[in-house]
């Protein structure tokens, strides 16, 4: 194998690199904000901390606000009778980018107290004045509308 002789930056370019950086990442990461976070403006906007919901998906945050690392479901992938064991029992935030409704329960197997959130861009930011805060154990994608028996 050959090598091939390597070149030096000079200082001024490596401070021009080391700029240029933070700006293509910012560039890049362009348009993932969650659907319900805009600015004044009505450019999507998001703090640091949250993670983006993709299209198509419904999002279980562990944390309000829709903070931390949340369990992302395909919502016509079905429901989820027991929920995975990092976020089951500490769900705090929903976030429903999908076409059909959410229904986030309390207890598995779909029993126990439940809400619903609504389909594209539907939101709940804080489980606590559900009562739900850090109980979600199940979740049911359906086409039912929120509301209906």
């Amino acid at each position: 194998m050959r090598l091939l002789p390597t070149r030096r930056l000079r200082p001024g370019r490596t401070a021009l690199l080391a700029a240029a950086v933070p700006t293509l990442l910012a560039t890049s990461l362009t348009g993932l904000a969650p659907a319900h976070a805009t600015t004044t403006a009505g450019s999507p906007a998001m703090p640091r901390d949250q993670i983006a919901c993709p299209r198509g998906f419904v999002c279980i945050y562990p944390d309000i606000n829709f903070n931390g690392q949340p369990y992302v479901k395909r919502a016509v992938d079905g429901s989820v009778r027991h929920l995975p064991d990092y976020i089951r029992g500490k769900g705090s935030s929903i976030i429903n980018n999908s076409s059909r409704t959410a229904r986030v329960y309390q207890k598995d197997n779909y029993f126990g107290r439940h809400v619903c959130v609504g389909r594209e861009g539907g939101t709940i930011s804080d489980l606590r004045s559900y009562q739900l805060n850090d109980t979600t154990h199940s979740l049911r994608n359906n086409n039912t509308p929120c509301g209906a028996a």
